[in-house]
């Protein structure tokens, strides 16, 4: 009971893009784990000694002087007690601080964190969001540090809420004000962000407002290791959209015009938008060390061209929300581009995706509610789209066996002499209308479906602490056995879906060896054994999701397998048909014909190097 060389081909081919995937990972992984050990080192470096510690009272003293000087004629805003207010619908609620007229955190209604709390998005001391003014002669500050007043909250007739904060500079000598209004509609993620000035031409240096974005992408789920892995910048600029993942990169210089910028850490994204494009600028980021329970820093500071009259209204938009592309689709702005469904390497699954996967899993989860369920469906759902193709490579396999008695002819004939076997077996497979390389289709067709699944349910939000069965988020690997130490290529925990997923992938490969001729070669032999236990390794780490499909699709083709080969296939048809093909007259290809001049060549080689050791 062995396999045949088409369909161990097949086993390869996958087994190497597996490898590939494997390969690919660990290599995004260690220069995550050299980013972070920079990370580490320069806190270390930094970390204030017990005789820098006055100094450093003196600094921030020496800071506060500084900045009531810088504050020019706004001096009266530079101090003050902040003042919190919310908007909200039914989708996120949004804290507004007075201090720089700006969010100052955004909670996800609809999302769950770690504690069992909502979900809450730029919430740290880092994130900021203001630009720079001009306070007087030769003087500048920050808007986010000065207190914004005149607090003013409403609801408009059209459901819409808008909030607005202003900065005067209470100076009639130079009069000049800055409101900021942001306004939230029903059901959206989206907010409106505008700046009116008055006075622009004395606030804004030559006609350039330097908008300053931090945002902190906090930890917001278990394996924060994969979350930033899975965590990216992206932009469209000049119209083009491009992204930047954290551990790969860490600064981009925009020298066209840049239309929005954004982070996504896995299952969340904030986005800035311009109405009119920025004219350039630079963003950058930091790893901080895990114990911080912080993905990602981002620091970005963007041009935007102002002109014309003193009076000025610019208009951006700020996004806090879920990874979702049917969200970020309808405001047609490429955001959707940035959820991950084929990226870098992986991004010719993108189409499959984005045109069968995505819809049919929408259609899916309208009437199942849980994603277990669903991506049973949905596997179900793939291989009936696939069984045409599948049913030949049953086929094909049936051939294969039908041919065993005169293949182990032809060995006991032929000997160990591999050469002139393999031109037998060609010569038999052409005589008898067989393809040999059928039985290796549905290896090869699991490879764009699984690197395609791989991305969906690394980025589906859906998947986010869906429970089923033993896992209790699908989004994550189950760890239903846990080690207490981290092993070698499993890392501290086994994973039960892994498990069924290697199982399942063994059995088809003993009950397809049943169905293939005798197999000589030893490395080839033992292959349908040696990969499933590799699958063990890769699939320990990844969504449970995925190791789910795999193993209801496993399922599948050995349900499919056996009714197939008993109850559909007539095999004596089969004979009969391949006698018909024997009595037929035969034409080559230019690629058999080659192939047979090529082997025999070799061995004429062979024989004449025979000859010469005798």
């Amino acid at each position: 009971m062995k396999f045949d060389r088409p369909t161990i081909l097949g086993f390869v081919i996958l087994a190497a893009l597996f490898f590939g995937y494997f390969f690919y990972n660990n290599r995004e992984q260690k220069a995550y784990l050299k980013e972070k050990e920079r990370i580490d080192s320069i806190a270390a470096a930094s970390r204030p000694k017990a005789d820098t510690l006055v100094a450093k009272q003196d600094s921030i003293r020496a800071d506060s002087s500084n900045r009531i000087s810088r504050s020019g004629y706004f001096q009266s805003a530079i101090g003050g007690s902040e003042q919190i207010v919310y908007l909200e619908n039914e989708l996120f609620r949004v804290a507004f601080t007075t201090k720089g007229g700006q969010p100052k955190w955004v909670e996800l209604k609809k999302f769950k964190n770690m504690d069992s709390g909502f979900v809450r998005l730029a919430g740290t001391t880092h994130d900021q969001l203001g630009y720079t003014v001009s306070t007087g002669a030769n003087k500048t500050a920050e808007s986010s540090e000065f207190f914004f007043s005149d607090v003013d909250t409403s609801v408009n007739p059209d459901g819409t809420r808008t909030i607005a904060m202003t900065l005067a500079t209470g100076d009639s000598a130079a009069p000049a004000s800055i409101t900021h209004r942001y306004t939230i509609r029903p059901g959206q993620y989206m907010l409106d962000f505008n700046i009116e000035m008055e006075g622009a031409t004395q606030l804004l240096s030559q006609g350039v407002l330097n908008l300053n974005w931090n945002y902190t992408a906090s930890q917001q789920e278990s394996d924060i290791d994969f979350e930033k892995q899975n965590t990216q910048v992206g932009y469209v600029a000049d119209g083009d959209f491009d992204y930047h993942t954290i551990a790969r990169s860490s600064d981009i210089t925009f020298d066209k015009p840049v239309k929005w910028i954004g982070v996504r850490q896995r299952f969340f994204n904030s986005f800035l938008i311009a109405d009119a494009q920025f004219e350039s600028g630079k963003m950058n980021w930091v790893i901080p060390p895990d114990e911080k329970k912080i993905v990602t820093e981002a620091t970005a500071n963007m041009k935007l061209k102002v002109t014309g009259s003193a009076s000025q209204k610019i208009g951006f938009k700020l996004f806090y929300g879920p990874a979702d592309f049917n969200t970020l689709k309808q405001y047609d702005q490429k955001l959707d581009k940035l959820i991950n469904l084929g990226q870098g390497m992986y991004s010719f699954v993108r189409p499959l995706n984005r045109y069968v996967v995505l819809p049919v899993w929408d259609f899916i989860k309208s009437f199942i509610g849980n994603f277990g369920w669903v991506i049973a469906f949905l596997t179900l759902f793939i291989r009936l789209v696939i069984s045409p193709l599948s049913y030949k490579s049953y086929l094909s396999g049936a051939k294969m066996k039908a041919l065993r008695p005169e293949i182990a002819a032809l060995k006991a004939r032929l000997g160990d002499d591999q050469q002139a076997m393999s031109m037998e077996q060609m010569k038999l497979f052409r005589e008898a209308g067989v393809n040999p390389l059928g039985g290796c289709i549905p290896a090869l067709l699991q490879i764009p479906i699984f690197f395609a699944l791989y991305s969906f349910f690394s980025s589906s939000v859906d998947l986010r602490g869906a429970d089923f069965l033993w896992a209790k988020d699908l989004s994550a690997f189950d760890s239903f056995i846990t080690f207490g130490v981290n092993v070698p290529l499993l890392g501290g925990h086994l994973s039960l879906f892994t498990i069924t997923a290697v199982l399942t992938s063994l059995l088809i490969s003993i009950y397809s060896m049943s169905m293939s001729p005798d197999q000589s070669n030893p490395v080839m032999k033992y292959m349908p054994y040696i990969f499933p236990i590799f699958l063990l390794f890769i699939f320990n780490k990844l969504p449970s999701a995925l190791t789910w499909y795999y193993t209801v699709s496993n399922v599948v083709t050995l349900i499919l397998q056996f009714v197939i080969q008993n109850y559909i296939i007539d095999h004596n048809k089969i004979l009969t048909k391949i006698e018909e093909n024997r009595k037929k007259p035969k034409t080559k290809s230019k690629w058999q014909e080659r192939m047979e001049q090529m082997q025999d060549q070799q061995k004429k080689m062979k024989e004449m190097q025979q000859k010469g050791k005798k």
